[in-house]
């Protein structure tokens, strides 16, 4: 996520448990939709507006669905399907999170020491890692959507999938202490738990609903395993853990889908 501008956490941020002003923010951040954006209010919520995430990332995985739906019905094959489906969600998103995802994976593996690793996430040039990451996760990603296109059914699990990685996010932010002084996770704050909580019981809520909860547990393993690497490696979360984490639940949520499929 370096592409996000750097600041310093905010002294005064406005802490009410919801404001309007929460999905547009979240929206504005995780995604590349025009949406108008009141600034002053939204650097005011900071991380209490961090419960939307979830919301933000069901109407990715509606506009997903949507995409598959209307290609399918158009007779394009399954594959292509997938890879435009895949394609639609990078766009939308600006590839945010696969960045961090990049990021993330040089820096914890490619530094020995705090210090360099956080290094190695800040430079803008990819390395090995990240390069192996990206295409491994992409590839994995396309396979999946491309089984799920052929099952059918897909609209209930794209949503599902799309909002329980964007609430493993905040469990991630929630759960570990800044590990820089700047970037774009100092700037937004760490969220209290009862934010965090409403997050999780979006995604949660909303597996329940749609009849996949089993995801949850799925979702969370994940999520838990990615911070004990975090907290071991450099002391913390950044912009590109939080990046990386929905990047790593969204394909094992996938997996999870497809090995289900009779």
């Amino acid at each position: 996520m370096k592409r996000a501008a750097r600041g310093k956490q905010l002294t005064n941020p406005d802490n009410r448990l919801f404001a309007a002003i929460d999905l547009p923010a979240a929206l504005g951040l995780l995604t590349r939709l025009p949406v108008p954006v009141d600034g002053a209010a939204a650097t005011a919520r900071g991380a209490a507006a961090v419960w939307a995430y979830p919301l933000a990332g069901m109407i990715v995985g509606g506009m997903q669905a949507l995409a598959m739906a209307v290609l399918l019905w158009l007779g394009v094959p399954a594959a292509i399907t997938a890879a435009l489906v895949l394609a639609l969600a990078v766009s939308v998103t600006g590839a945010m999170h696969e960045d961090g995802l990049a990021d993330s994976v040089d820096g914890l593996w490619g530094g020995w020491d705090k210090a360099r690793r956080l290094a190695i996430m800040k430079d803008s040039h990819i390395g090995t890692y990240g390069v192996i990451a990206l295409v491994l996760t992409l590839v994995l990603r396309w396979t999946a959507l491309g089984m799920i296109a052929g099952a059918g059914g897909f609209a209930l699990v794209l949503v599902t999938v799309a909002a329980l990685s964007r609430a493993a996010m905040v469990g991630v932010m929630a759960t570990l202490p800044h590990a820089r002084d700047g970037g774009l996770s100092r700037a937004v704050g760490r969220p209290a738990p009862r934010v965090a909580w409403v997050a999780i019981g979006i995604g949660a809520g909303l597996a329940l609903v749609t009849g996949y909860l089993g995801l949850v547990i799925v979702a969370a393993t994940v999520a838990v395993l990615w911070a004990m690497i975090a907290r071991a490696k450099i002391g913390g979360q950044t912009g590109d853990i939080l990046g990386g984490a929905q990047q790593f639940v969204e394909v094992a949520l996938l997996i999870a889908v497809v090995s289900a499929l009779d």
